[in-house]
């Protein structure tokens, strides 16, 4: 017997052939808790506290068995019992710890950390039932509860507590960790807070509950509904209840480490990853002036230690709260606060950097940057944007504090995790060091000629559409065509995203079609995304997306040419599988709105060419792989900017001159959408677009057209030429890893210890 086999029927005390999946499950997270325990090294020097808001740290069974170089080794062990590891992975509940790309990029963050060999831990919330689980019922998102605890997960109950004072009543903050073991690294924890009163029998219909009774309440949902009061006070809530039990913990830990507080930037770097967590700045003043630190010297300290992350210049996502907010939810940090915003007074004149705006609003963004050392962007666009445009007014008070820190992504999951079958081919081309320095990737582009490397490179891709093809017949009972383009738009749903310009295009190609003029290969739209229960637009364009599927769906004559389809309850499971599938990667949105994104860089990885805007992470993808190997339209942020500028953009002027722009429009009240869908919504997204279109869909309509319909001929045409220019996207990922930008923010701003 191997030593796997000796642990795992040791743990289940039973042969492995009789084991069922549920127990061997449990004897492996016992067996990865065990190898982790082993890499837990001491701290010397500065420690990371990565405060998050989200953590979408997806399914960590197998990721973890990649990291400690268990993987093969199970997969064996299980194959020679019969058993097999997918099915194995399927036991696994997924973490619902998070949304989006911010969510993704700080659990990527972590991993890249303990990789490393650097100290540093995460801080958040353990949510009990995420955002929500989204299935769709009569063309419509509905939202449901995702209760993923139960039974056997990662997180392990600790009996640290912290007291926690909200709106005058006195809480315990239960801290749970999640041990996080980087590759060929350390074990560092994400640290998550808890109350032991939460009681999901508060849950309604849907996910509708008492958002005022907070002790039952408080972490039951990631971004509970902020559509009326109660909802925003409860964000209030939920983020003092992380950032006050965080920096509790960061003060005691550093203390037993021989810190006198005086000199905590000596052993602590915070970086806040957007403005979610940005109380836990005139938190830690107010802890060490209970400390008798004084108030001045209090800043200074805080100041040094603490660092912020941007992640958007959208104003919804640069939190800012009424002062009544406050001073109901957290009356003691106040004080803090206003003290804060009279130091920035006294010192500037620009009364737009205030703290405390004239109407009585505290802006989170202002004390970040104002009361850290550290501003960075995290793509060079969105930078510059912050620099030049967004946050001008700040960086000319510190020009010295803002830099840029270019996204990244742990190739561990998504090259590694997710596409095995491309990763061993790698591996025979190049060896096994890219998994741990990725920039050896750049070795792949002397295969660009290679007609063996390219069939073989295009046979894994089409195995990959199959396994896609496969899961989701599974799944949602969707039969998809290998043969054809797949084309995945897979991200939040949001107007910036611009689902619905991929939506337009969609019904701009059923004229096509039903005019005879065809496609030069057939089409698959995949989407993956969830709208935010209380974004009404959001949800149309996804009552849209299913409304046009089924119309597409019932005429033979599109069907052969067109397809779309919807994945339920998207998150990093369903990524997994949609990823490696993927050939053409939609990164669409309206130049200068994405910071950076992540997907684009894991759909490059996995061999998939890029149709996008000049947006974020796209402008360096495209520096990277050259123009001929991406597909570029649209207007350039300096358009857009201009154009918002000077309030020069009419939607309806757009409509009115371009016939193909109407006719994509107008078909939205048609009779084919209003027979299977609703009036109501879809009535809205068609005055939406003619009435506001606030992210400038239609004047990149033609160009997006354009585009598309050049990468569907490119790929039905020349076949060799398009793996080949995948090859050498992915060649070309290397500077997109994780690993890049962590080092950089340690070089940079962190200077953590070991």
């Amino acid at each position: 017997m191997t030593e796997m086999e000796i642990a795992l029927s040791g743990y289940c005390k039973k042969d492995i052939t009789h084991c069922t999946y549920e127990e061997l499950y449990t004897a492996l997270l016992h067996i990865v808790e065990e190898k982790s325990r082993q890499r837990i090294a001491p701290v010397k020097g500065r420690k990371l506290y990565y405060i998050s808001a989200e953590f979408l740290i997806g399914k960590l069974l197998s990721n973890n068995l990649i990291n400690l170089g268990l993987y093969d080794d199970v997969k064996a062990c299980l194959e020679a019992h019969g058993k097999s590891m997918a099915e194995l992975e399927e036991v696994e509940p997924e973490p619902s710890l998070g949304n989006g790309g911010l969510g993704r990029l700080a659990a990527c963050f972590l991993d890249s950390v303990a990789t490393l060999n650097l100290p540093g831990d995460g801080i958040g919330l353990r949510y009990h039932c995420g955002l929500f689980h989204q299935n769709f019922e009569n063309g419509l998102q509905n939202e449901r509860p995702d209760f993923w605890l139960g039974g056997h997960d990662w997180a392990v109950k600790t009996e640290k507590t912290y007291p926690v004072s909200l709106a005058g009543a006195d809480y315990t903050a239960r801290l749970y960790q999640i041990a996080v073991t980087g590759y060929e690294g350390r074990t560092n924890f994400l640290n998550l807070f808890d109350l032991d009163t939460i009681d999901e029998s508060l849950i309604g219909d849907g996910i509708s509950f008492d958002k005022t009774d907070i002790a039952k309440n408080l972490t039951l949902f990631l971004y509970p509904d902020d559509s009326d009061d109660a909802g925003r006070l409860l964000r209030i809530y939920q983020q003092y209840l992380m950032v006050s039990a965080g920096a509790q913990m960061i003060l005691e830990e550093c203390m037993e480490r021989g810190s006198d507080l005086h000199d905590l930037y000596d052993y602590a770097a915070v970086q806040i990853n957007d403005t979610h967590p940005s109380m836990v700045i005139p938190e830690l003043i107010r802890l060490l002036c209970e400390k008798d630190i004084d108030f001045d010297e209090a800043v200074e300290i805080v100041t040094r230690t603490c660092a912020y992350t941007n992640h958007t210049i959208l104003a919804e996502a640069l939190e800012k709260w009424p002062r009544h907010y406050l001073e109901t939810v957290v009356p003691q940090l106040m004080p803090v606060i206003e003290k804060l915003d009279m130091i920035v007074r006294s010192k500037v004149e620009d009364v737009s950097t205030a703290i405390i705006d004239a109407n009585n609003i505290v802006h989170m963004a202002h004390m970040d940057i104002h009361f850290t050392h550290s501003t960075n962007g995290v793509a060079a666009l969105h930078t510059e944007i912050l620099k030049n445009s967004e946050l001008n007014s700040f960086y000319r008070l510190y020009p010295e504090k803002f830099n840029n820190k270019t996204n990244g992504i742990t190739f561990r999951r998504w090259l590694l995790k997710c596409n095995p079958e491309l990763t061993a081919f790698i591996e025979s081309l190049i060896g096994p060091g890219f998994k741990k320095d990725a920039s050896l990737l750049e070795k792949l582009a002397d295969f660009a000629s290679d007609e063996k490397v390219l069939h073989q490179l295009a046979r894994i891709k089409q195995d990959n559409k199959r396994a896609l093809a496969q899961w989701l017949n599974h799944t949602q009972g969707v039969t998809l065509n290998p043969d054809s383009l797949f084309a995945i738009q897979s991200k939040r749903l949001h107007e910036y995203k611009r689902q619905q310009l991929n939506l337009l295009y969609l019904i701009h190609q059923y004229f096509e079609i039903k005019s005879g003029h065809l496609p030069a290969a057939p089409l698959t739209a995949i989407f993956g995304a969830k709208a935010a229960p209380a974004y009404t637009i959001a949800k149309d364009i996804i009552h849209a997306l299913l409304t046009l599927s089924q119309v597409i769906a019932a005429d033979p004559e599109v069907s052969k040419w067109l397809q779309i389809v919807f994945i339920e309850n998207y998150n990093v499971t369903a990524a997994e599988k949609m990823i490696p599938a993927c050939d053409l990667s939609e990164q669409i949105s309206l130049a200068s709105k994405e910071a950076s994104g992540t997907g684009n860089m894991k759909f490059m990885l996995n061999g998939a060419l890029t149709l996008g805007t000049m947006d974020g992470a796209n402008v360096e993808i495209a520096d990277a792989v050259g123009n001929d190997n991406i597909y570029i339209f649209g207007q350039s942020s300096a358009q857009v900017i201009r154009r918002y500028g000077n309030g020069s953009y009419c939607a309806r002027e757009w409509y009115e001159i371009d016939p193909n722009i109407r006719r994509a429009v107008d078909f939205l009240t048609g009779s084919e959408m209003l027979s299977r869908g609703s009036s109501e919504h879809l009535t809205r997204l068609h005055d939406e677009f003619i009435g506001k279109d606030w992210f400038q869909t239609l004047p990149d309509f033609n160009a997006y057209v354009v585009r598309k319909n050049q990468a569907l001929s490119d790929y039905a045409f020349n076949s060799y030429d398009w793996t080949r220019r995948a090859l050498i996207n992915i060649s070309r990922a290397g500077f997109f890893s994780s690993d890049r930008t962590i080092a950089e923010y340690n070089e940079d701003i962190w200077h953590l210890g070991v």
